[in-house]
């Protein structure tokens, strides 16, 4: 079982960026809109928001303000699915014998966030990418909890995923719309986390939203299930 506490979230999807805006959608979600809406990175210069795709954009906006009162955090980055978009564009200029882009390669791997993220803010923490499947959120949680144990003050845990180009829709049917979500944990006793060999029914939303529901509706118990796995959220009254 896994100890700690949330100090700090934010979340980002096209129209929801406060936790009002969150706890809103969060009483009746709906599937929302495909709007093409990027996230707000207007305080970056503009030299560096030009290297940022959108998938990156996403966990900017809602990593950054959650890292300025730390000098050096670890960081833990979760996409199942990462850069689809420029892993078309890559396949595309393959597939039509095109010169590949050094540039859209280096920033379509997998770490390519973490890695923009410490160049921009100078942070030499530990950082880790994984690309977990339907419960990579509760992976990111096990990864933050163990840098926590090695005696981590706190550990910044994103998790996004960007709607995918609509090439990949017939295999790609877990990301309704693009979010992020960012969570500061900080050790503490207040969340629980257990993970439990049993199947379950299928979440409706992907994990990391329904986490934010959960934050929003002070809901004390939360489960997710993802094959054989059942992962049990608990929080101290």
């Amino acid at each position: 079982m896994m100890h700690f506490r949330i100090e700090q979230w934010r979340a980002w999807a096209p129209g929801l960026e406060s936790a009002e805006d969150w706890c809103l959608w969060s009483k009746a979600p709906v599937i929302l809109s495909d709007s093409r809406e990027q996230a707000d990175v207007s305080f970056l210069p503009a030299m560096q928001r030009r290297r940022l795709s959108p998938l990156a954009r996403m966990a900017f906006q809602v990593a950054w303000p959650l890292a300025d009162s730390y000098g050096q955090l670890p960081m833990v980055f979760v996409s199942r699915h990462g850069e689809t978009s420029r892993t078309l564009s890559i396949i595309s200029d393959l597939a039509h014998d095109e010169a590949l882009s050094p540039t859209q390669f280096s920033l379509s791997v997998h770490n390519a966030v973490i890695g923009l993220w410490s160049i921009m803010r100078g942070d030499t923490s530990e950082m880790t990418a994984l690309a977990g499947e339907g419960d990579g959120l509760e992976h990111g949680v096990l990864e933050a909890c163990t840098l926590l144990g090695e005696g981590a003050p706190a550990v910044l845990l994103v998790v996004t995923e960007e709607l995918p180009p609509a090439f990949y829709t017939p295999y790609i049917n877990d990301v309704p719309f693009s979010y992020a979500v960012a969570l500061l944990l900080t050790p503490g006793d207040d969340w629980h986390l257990q993970l439990q060999a049993a199947a379950g029914p299928a979440a409706e939303w992907p994990h990391a939203l329904n986490l934010v529901r959960a934050l929003c509706n002070q809901q004390p118990l939360l489960q997710h299930h993802w094959k054989s796995r059942q992962w049990t959220w608990s929080r101290k009254a």
